[in-house]
């Protein structure tokens, strides 16, 4: 599968929350070239999320 080129953005974005939403925004944002920064009130990222033991429906492990 051929990937895109990606072209020289200018700017950058800072992610406000390193849950699931924000990581998912910074990869898709970072894969379309922009400088990305990702900034989270806690010392460790993954949010709600990884303090989850199981999750709906599929009762998957979070981590």
């Amino acid at each position: 599968m051929a990937r895109e080129q990606v072209t020289n953005k200018v700017g950058a974005v800072l992610i406000v929350g390193g849950g699931i939403g924000g990581m998912q925004a910074s990869l898709d944002l970072a894969e379309s070239g922009y400088l990305v920064y990702l900034m989270d009130s806690s010392p460790t990222i993954g949010g709600i999320m990884s303090q989850l033991d199981k999750t709906f429906p599929t009762h998957d492990c979070a981590m």
